[in-house]
């Protein structure tokens, strides 16, 4: 069972490991305006899906701004932050941050993105929540890269994020 840790405490990770190569599972998640989000599967852009504990948090809230600067601006990407924070919250992060170029996603309903990504805190203080993760799939539905950040208190590599992007021969990126 794969680890992290949060604020140098071991955590557990619950649900089906994914590794590179491996086919990014179709999950359904619950938007900020309570319509279906869809993460995973082949698609007719390069996929960045994102998970974090809570947007409401400073190092999510961070995460989310930089990946609304950056990675959601190029051409041909979408990105999706995955959260269990529930819609209504979602909506009113967005709009105080001025979040606009990010879809948001909850996994609250049945943590199926948790469990089939592999990202689900199994025990700790924040048991239930989704672990800072980053996966890249590409337009056939293929994970190209994959980082479970080891300890959920700091923020992803964007570079290494940004490469994998590029690799797949992003627009404008």
């Amino acid at each position: 069972m794969a680890t992290v840790t949060v604020g140098g405490n071991t955590v557990s990770l619950a649900g089906n490991e994914l590794s590179v190569s491996d086919l990014a599972p179709v999950v359904e998640l619950v938007g900020k305006d309570l319509k279906t989000v869809k993460v995973g599967g082949s698609s007719e852009f390069i996929q960045v899906i994102a998970s974090v504990p809570s947007l409401d948090t400073g190092v999510c809230a961070t995460e989310t701004r930089k990946f609304n600067e950056s990675i959601a601006k190029m051409d041909g990407v979408k990105l999706t932050v995955v959260s269990m924070d529930l819609p209504f919250a979602m909506e009113r992060f967005c709009s105080t941050q001025g979040i606009e170029n990010v879809v948001v996603g909850s996994d609250f309903k049945n943590k199926d993105f948790a469990n089939k990504y592999g990202v689900l805190l199994a025990d700790g203080n924040l048991a239930g929540l989704t672990a800072r993760a980053v996966f890249v799939v590409d337009k056939a539905g293929k994970i190209i890269h994959k980082e479970i950040v080891k300890e959920v208190t700091t923020e992803p590599d964007y570079d290494a994020i940004v490469k994998a992007v590029n690799s797949k021969g992003c627009r404008n990126c």
